[in-house]
């Protein structure tokens, strides 16, 4: 059978880029020559957080093993609770970057040596087009186009999206990404790992006024990051508080307030004046950064004020995790934007430029 002509089209998605192993199936209900939205039939993910707390952040090659021994199981608790066989799947896809190499390797072998089995294609796909097509999962799906905040761990970008693979840059970092910022002052106010997570909790018991910290590259219209600034202010901030013998708990948590409140601040700007300039009302929000409280309230209260939707993932699907990239290649695939591969390269891009695919 051509895998074009299936419908309902599956698509089975392997997440391995870093530090989850993420294993989901979507179908197509019409197949790709239909119009119906994108269902997610089942999806399991194991996060490797603990195993690599010991360390302070991951250690590639521990990842890269643990993605060896969590794939296969994740992949058969998946297909039980959708209720198929592996016959049942049509195209197998992977992040094909960008990621840990050794990482993205097991995904990708997995995948082919899946799809090789079962006689079926496979298709690479890049994970951060992943997170910005997550949110077509979620209750309240957008419609194209719309202006995307991109914000993840070592990703902060804002972009044009006229549709599936028509992406524009807009803006990004040109040093740390909103998450480096998190996770650095995590690491300074010895919150462990991961630092986000924790540095957000922490700042729900401050005061996000009680130091001054700077909003870099906030004057004029430039729409690029920058937390490299913020980062080392806030550095300064602990040492003078450690030497003055008044870094108390209560100080730590303002000075995660604080922190937490000026990378909101920029972030929200930021996608205002991509807003503004665009022209656009619709907003989506993706990446593991997209599930952070404060930055959900700020940005839409200010969007609400412009008219402006505003789009998330749902909240368990916001950090990396096999149904995005099962979405991304579904929906590739109904955009006649790719094709499927029955060739089974070992082929991963651990630096991929989202604008190049």
């Amino acid at each position: 059978m051509n895998w074009a002509d299936a419908a309902p089209l599956r698509v089975l998605g392997i997440e391995s880029s870093c530090d989850e192993t993420g294993i989901a199936l979507v179908e197509l209900p019409g197949g790709v020559r239909g119009a119906q939205p994108v269902r997610l039939l089942a999806h399991a993910l194991h996060s490797q957080i603990d195993m690599h707390q010991a360390y302070g952040g991951v250690v590639p090659e521990l990842a890269s093993r643990d993605h060896i021994r969590r794939v296969v199981p994740l992949l058969r608790q998946t297909m039980t609770e959708a209720g198929h066989a592996l016959a049942s799947i049509d195209v197998v896809a992977y992040t094909r970057g960008p990621g840990l190499a050794g990482a993205l390797l097991v995904g990708a072998g997995m995948a082919c040596a899946l799809g090789m089995a079962l006689g079926k294609p496979v298709l690479g796909v890049h994970h951060l087009e992943g997170h910005l097509l997550s949110p077509f999962l979620s209750a309240d799906p957008p419609q194209f186009p719309f202006i995307a905040l991109l914000v993840s761990g070592g990703h902060t970008q804002l972009m044009r999206v006229d549709g599936v693979g028509a992406y524009t840059l807009l803006g990004e970092t040109i040093d740390d990404a909103a998450g480096e910022a998190f996770d650095k002052t995590a690491k300074m106010l010895d919150l462990g790992y991961p630092g986000g997570p924790a540095l957000s909790k922490l700042a729900e018991q401050g005061d996000p006024t009680a130091f001054k910290l700077p909003r870099p590259l906030l004057r004029g219209d430039n729409i690029d990051f920058s937390f490299a600034g913020l980062k080392t202010a806030v550095w300064m901030q602990q040492q003078r508080l450690v030497a003055a013998g008044t870094m108390t708990e209560q100080a730590r948590a303002d000075l995660a307030a604080s922190t937490q409140a000026a990378i909101v601040d920029v972030l929200v700007a930021k996608s205002l004046l991509a807003l503004k300039a665009s022209g656009l009302k619709r907003m989506v929000v993706a990446g593991g950064v997209g599930a952070n409280r404060r930055l959900r309230q700020q940005l839409d209260a200010q969007c609400a004020k412009r008219g402006v939707r505003v789009h998330y993932p749902e909240l368990h699907l916001c950090t990396d995790n096999g149904a995005m990239i099962a979405l991304a290649a579904a929906m590739r695939l109904q955009a006649g934007r790719a094709e499927p591969s029955l060739a089974y390269h070992f082929d991963v891009k651990p630096r991929w430029d989202l604008g190049a695919i």
